[in-house]
């Protein structure tokens, strides 16, 4: 049975504060995600002055703040970092820490983050690619907003310069994505085009989406997370409560569990069922040794443990050489 690495993405959900960021380790822990992913940036090396907010930043922070100050209140010191990664792993999970800036990506491997994950807006920006590609490390991608273009350049990239091994995340760029523009089925055509493993990073609302990537291929799956969908900054309202992550993470492995190996055979659960509802070829009225086995006197009901009514032409114009009584099983 395949596993999915599922990721909880704390991302800023913490909002600069340590201990809750340290509060929602423990959540995730509860939940059974095997991932726990922060971000790691320079305020002022992510955004310039003139950056401006998006939409959704806007919607749920208000238009006070620049972008730039919005970043400067989510930042975490470079010694929590480390604390967060040394907690993760006293709890058996794997830290994961999405760098902004080339200096991030400086810190995060010198405290030897092991996988890194390439958000969607860094997928044009080749001095990066190539600091991430040169660590050799393995990489999990996400593409929102880009075309396959875009995704076969930064794969030339990373693959050119000495990166390790390559994980593709379908993703889009909205918070909430719309249901109608989430098109799963380009996990299909990535995988087709660029041979590399497919995974799914999700903005929706809710626990669908997710769970039907897995059904459909997905190896990685990537999900905000809050404590409270209530709490002041940018990305709450598109985030999953711990109950909530707690059932995807459940719903997920159910759904491994029912992809199966894709062999059609009868399983080991429903073997006893087969006499149950299956049918037999039974007598239609009580038979006398010697008739002939007719339409007329012959017919198929259950139990199944019986001459298979595939064999009914078999039956049919054979000589009874005992009696039968009205749907007893038939014998030749």
């Amino acid at each position: 049975m395949k596993r999915t690495k599922i990721i909880a993405e704390i991302g800023v959900n913490h909002n600069g504060n340590f201990e809750i960021a340290k509060k929602m380790v423990e959540c995730c822990k509860m939940c059974e995600v095997d991932v726990v992913k922060f971000q790691t940036f320079n305020p002022s090396q992510l955004a310039s002055i003139y950056a401006q907010k998006a939409e959704y930043q806007i919607a749920n922070t208000g238009h006070n703040d620049s972008q730039l100050n919005m970043l400067s209140k989510l930042v975490l010191e470079k010694n929590h970092i480390l604390k967060l990664k040394e907690y993760c792993e006293s709890l058996e999970l794997e830290f994961m820490s999405t760098p902004f800036d080339i200096t991030s990506i400086q810190l995060l491997e010198s405290i030897n983050v092991q996988t890194w994950k390439i958000p969607s807006g860094e997928i044009t920006n080749l001095p990066y690619l190539l600091e991430i590609a040169k660590t050799g490390k393995p990489v999990i991608m996400s593409t929102g907003m880009s075309t396959m273009e875009d995704i076969e350049n930064a794969i030339n990239v990373l693959k050119n310069n000495g990166s390790g091994d390559i994980t593709l995340l379908h993703c889009n760029t909205e918070y909430p994505t719309p249901y109608c523009d989430v098109n799963l089925n380009a996990m299909k055509t990535m995988r087709e085009k660029f041979k590399l493993p497919i995974g799914y990073s999700d903005h929706t609302n809710g626990i669908e989406v997710p769970i039907a990537a897995v059904a459909m291929g997905a190896t990685v799956i990537e999900k905000h997370f809050t404590l409270d969908k209530n709490m002041e900054g940018p990305d709450h309202k598109a985030s999953l409560e711990p109950n909530e992550l707690k059932q995807m993470v459940k719903s997920i492995r159910n759904i491994e569990l029912a992809i199966g190996d894709g062999i059609k055979r009868a399983t080991q659960s429903e073997q006893k069922n087969i006499a149950v509802v299956r049918k037999s070829i039974v007598a239609k009225r009580d038979i006398k040794k010697g008739e002939i086995f007719s339409e007329e006197n012959i017919t198929t009901k259950r139990p199944g443990n019986g001459i298979s009514p595939m064999k009914w032409f078999d039956v049919i114009g054979t000589i009874a050489k005992q009696d039968f009584s009205e749907d007893e099983l038939i014998r030749i």
